[in-house]
């Protein structure tokens, strides 16, 4: 090819200066690094074949593998869909990354449409990944067939791509098609199919279509391996799968509020089928997973657009996996290995599979990860079938890389995810409030009373008074050794929750220290401000320095509140404080998120003087703030409200504090076991919260209460201590 020269007109100084150019040419063995690159794995790649059959609205697909004597093992995938024309093959189907289909974004066959599902026209590299040589028959509704040879090794080796070619001509023999459809033998195969590979291959076709789409007249059949002419296998699902032990189904609006139904489904005879509804807002999922999120997000809505989802979950213990097995029929090898051919969460657009392709990209969300944290309480991907259905209309920026293996980086995506994540939390928390024993209610001092022997001894007395023979007494004993190894077992799993305080020594120790080295610090930057006008640009930088003061002062008073706990003598009983300066102090602390989330609170214009360690009434105090604020953020704004109110009781010996919300409430389910250990519906906490702020009231000779409904149109929460006169 001739070289061009052009002349460039310079318009700053007016110079001519001469450029050449260069063709910019590919080279043909681009057919197989991007078939290798963009293509990651052989399934995916077949995956990828049977969506351009869906798109071609097939109603059947046949895989089957079969060894010819000359080329070897072949794979052959026929559909019965649309089929292609001459002109479509040369136009369409001959140029690879091909924006065909962004312009024909659904299909249509006998009066009925169908949404296509590929997009990138890289189908081709598909089949240049799984062997060296495609043969293809296909037919359009009353056209020819047409046959079509493709020798990608032949065109690798090529020199220029303008030389690649694909030949195609009429076929001589009888179509196979009864109107119309495709058929690909790919030979010279790149992968050892062997019976392992392909039984991968149809638990991953399992996943290909979504069951959120009545897709009837989609099915994807195999043949046994081997000679291409054994029994039929259609691609379905374990029965069990439908039927989960947890679940959560919903929908995400286009603002990114969550709504959903929790149900719990036991699978044996034991425990309480239950239905709950649940609520999510983007407000508080922002909230809660704004520091692992790439870019910055409003808190007035998503950006993502609306979805709707289904995640199901299980218990694989070996009572469980046993369980199943016997309800039904299932061998218990293949239980886990069900589960785990569907394990994740998988995105499914317009019905069919987009996200994972691949065994590596499973947990393409992190969960297992996060689980390591808590182990137990959280779900990992093996305990998960998990499915997303987004559409191209409604979330055009979710969408996948080309390699096939994730969704791109967008600030759609990470709205996205961080949307999923909160609904799997939401289905832990009730999980986890469905697998609590009811022991757990029972307070640690009756636990150790449990321990006691003296019961025992008495009904062994009476007897042995009776003349009872010995063999009376076996049962007696066998039910005490019961009710032994139940308390015990019952202890351990409430040391767990208590063995995470044994520190708290230590932990106010340092904190205390670190919060006096920065304020000092800080302190003194703040003094040298005010003390230099001239460093002030506006009246705004003055408010900000205010602020910063403000919350400089609020951290030394959290220092001299919590310093006597940091210490070894620390003796109830030395110090006193106000009520209301306390809650006014604790608010204090939640200022930023009380401003921001439009919270109005309420303080009574009163001084109570109450007989409790400053520390420990702002540790029950903030307990309290801290849930409030947190479901305020799950109503609308302006209607946020935050009251205290305070009661005297037993002539004024003692004094009861009211914390009310106008949250969403406790559920009834929830009210006989709110301050158990371990209990909580809050993401991420640990159920701790409640119960160790009842303890501190009780050893004040108070109790921690709940009125359900609440005083206002949410939470009620209510605690009493001794004032300073008594």
């Amino acid at each position: 090819m001739s070289k061009e020269e052009i002349i460039v007109q310079e318009q700053d100084g007016g110079e001519q200066e001469t450029y050449e150019t260069v063709p910019l040419r590919i080279h043909p063995r681009v057919f197989a690094a991007l078939g290798a690159n963009l293509v990651t794995d052989d399934v995916v790649a077949v995956i990828e074949l049977i969506k351009n059959s869906y798109d071609a609205f097939a109603q059947n697909v046949w895989l089957r593998f079969t060894d010819d004597p000359v080329k070897g093992r072949l794979l052959e995938i026929t559909d019965d869909g649309s089929g292609m024309t001459r002109r479509t093959i040369e136009e369409v189907w001959c140029l690879v990354a091909t924006p065909y289909k962004d312009g024909n974004r659904t299909v249509t066959k006998d009066g009925k449409v169908r949404r296509v599902v590929g997009e990138k026209g890289l189908g081709r590299l598909s089949a240049a990944r799984l062997g060296s040589h495609l043969h293809m028959l296909t037919q359009a509704k009353l056209s020819p067939c047409w046959e079509v040879s493709v020798d990608w090794s032949a065109i690798s080796q090529g020199e220029d791509l303008s030389q690649s070619v694909v030949r195609f001509r009429k076929f001589a023999g009888d179509s196979p098609f009864a109107e119309s459809g495709t058929r690909l033998t790919i030979s010279g195969l790149s992968e050892q199919w062997d019976a392992e590979r392909i039984e991968d291959l149809k638990e991953n076709l399992a996943r290909l279509i979504s069951p959120f789409f009545e897709l009837g007249d989609f099915n994807i059949v195999m043949h046994d391996f081997g000679d291409g002419d054994g029994d039929e296998i259609h691609i379905t699902s374990p029965e069990f799968l439908s039927r989960p032990k947890y679940s959560i189904k919903g929908a995400a609006d286009a603002q990114g509020n969550v709504t959903a139904v929790y149900r719990f489904a036991p699978i044996a005879r034991e425990g309480i089928p239950r239905t709950r509804e649940v609520s999510k807002s983007w407000e508080s999922i922002l909230e809660d997973f704004r520091s692992g999120m790439r870019f910055q997000h409003s808190p007035e809505g998503a950006l993502c657009g609306p979805f709707s989802f289904e995640i199901r979950a299980w218990d694989i213990a070996a009572a469980d996996t046993r369980e199943i097995s016997e309800t039904f029929g299932h061998q218990r090898s293949s239980i886990r290995q069900a589960i785990r051919a569907h394990k994740g969460i998988s995105v499914y657009r317009d019905g069919v599979l987009v996200l994972p392709k691949s065994e590596n990209t499973r947990d393409w969300l992190g969960l297992d990860l996060r689980r390591v944290s808590k182990t137990g309480v959280r779900l990992s991907t093996t305990q998960l079938v998990g499915y997303v259905s987004i559409s191209a209309d409604e979330n055009p920026m979710i969408d996948d890389t080309s390699d096939r293996e994730r969704l791109a980086s967008c600030v759609e995506v990470s709205e996205f995810e961080a949307i999923i994540k909160a609904v799997v939390e939401l289905l832990e928390i009730d999980r986890s409030q469905d697998r609590v024993q009811t022991d757990r209610e029972t307070p640690m001092r009756d636990l150790f009373s449990e321990l006691s022997a003296d019961p025992l001894m008495a009904e062994v007395t009476s007897l042995a008074e009776e003349g009872a023979k010995a063999s009376s007494v076996v049962p007696l004993v066998r039910a005490f050794s019961g009710s032994l190894a139940l308390t015990r077992k019952t202890i351990e799993a409430r040391f767990v929750y208590y063995s995470r305080l044994a520190t708290i020594g230590t932990i106010a120790q340092m904190l205390v220290h670190e919060i006096r080295n920065r304020t000092i610090t800080l302190g003194s930057a703040l003094r040298l401000f005010r003390r230099t006008p001239a460093l002030f640009l506006d009246k705004e930088d003055e408010e900000q320095v205010q602020e910063a003061q403000e919350a400089v002062d609020a951290l030394e008073g959290l220092a001299e509140t919590f310093a006597p706990l940091a210490s070894r003598s620390f003796r109830r009983g030395q110090r006193s404080a106000v009520l209301e300066h306390r809650i006014k102090g604790c608010l204090a602390m939640h200022r930023r998120e009380i401003r921001n989330k439009g919270i109005t609170a309420t303080i009574p214009d009163s001084q109570t003087a109450v007989g409790v360690d400053p520390g420990e009434l702002d540790a029950i105090i903030l307990n309290l703030i801290t849930n409030a604020t947190y479901w305020l953020g799950e109503v609308p704004r302006g209607s946020r409200e935050l009251d205290f109110v305070i009661e005297l009781m037993s002539s004024g010996e003692r004094v009861r504090l009211w914390v009310n919300d106008t949250g969403p409430g406790i559920d009834d389910e929830d009210i006989e076991r709110v301050f158990w250990p371990g209990v909580t519906r809050k993401p991420g906490g640990i159920g701790m919260g409640l119960t160790v702020a009842s303890e501190l009231v009780e050893a004040y000779g108070g109790k921690m209460l709940t009125s359900h409904p609440g005083n206002l149109t949410g939470a009620s929460f209510a605690f009493d201590v001794p004032t300073l006169k008594a």
